[in-house]
């Protein structure tokens, strides 16, 4: 006789109230809740280039970056998450189930990869965010090398990518910022 393990399936609301009161951030899809690793110092040195090269970029207009405590809301997927970096532009539209700040509509997200996400950030959770309306751009950032990789929707709705490495640079078209590879791994021992 074999048996089958039993998973449990967690609510929204379940998924909510943990994140209320646990200092660690989870993700949440398909019923199923995943404690996020912490981020390395390189991490965070990283998502904060971008970041401050995004702000920078966004000027005069109605758009703010947010950092990795903005929780974004996949409603095709079911995936509540904390990207590395997000711009929201206009006025956040609010995820009602979620009583703190969790956005609908991004126009630009960021990850920085990991050993442990590269997979994910790169396979399913890039098509989990090309279903998100708003978006324009999804930026990536390797942990391996020095290049960054931004997908982009094209007019027709389809996603096309540009890849920068080392001494060169890549075009985020909604915000018209060119992200400059080394000044993005500035300081950094990656090579």
């Amino acid at each position: 006789m074999s048996f089958a393990r039993r998973v449990h399936r967690y609510t929204y609301a379940e998924y909510v109230a943990l994140e209320q009161q646990s200092p660690t951030k989870h993700e949440f899809l398909d019923g199923e809740i995943y404690a996020m690793a912490g981020g390395s110092e390189e991490h965070s040195a990283l998502a904060a280039e971008v970041l401050r090269a995004l702000g920078n970029a966004i000027g005069d207009r109605p758009c703010r970056a947010h950092t990795s405590d903005l929780r974004i809301y996949v409603e095709a997927a079911g995936l509540a998450t904390f990207p590395d970096g997000a711009v929201i532009c206009g006025p956040l539209e609010h995820h009602p189930p979620s009583p703190n700040a969790t956005a609908l509509n991004p126009s630009v997200l960021v990850e920085v990869t990991s050993d442990s996400s590269e997979e994910y950030d790169t396979g399913a959770k890039l098509e989990y965010y090309r279903t998100i309306p708003s978006l324009r751009e999804y930026v990536i950032i390797s942990h391996r090398e020095r290049r960054v990789v931004v997908h982009h929707r094209l007019d027709d709705g389809q996603w096309a990518a540009r890849v920068a490495i080392a001494g060169g640079r890549v075009r985020v078209d909604s915000l018209d910022c060119l992200l400059v590879v080394d000044d993005v791994y500035r300081g950094s021992a990656i090579a």
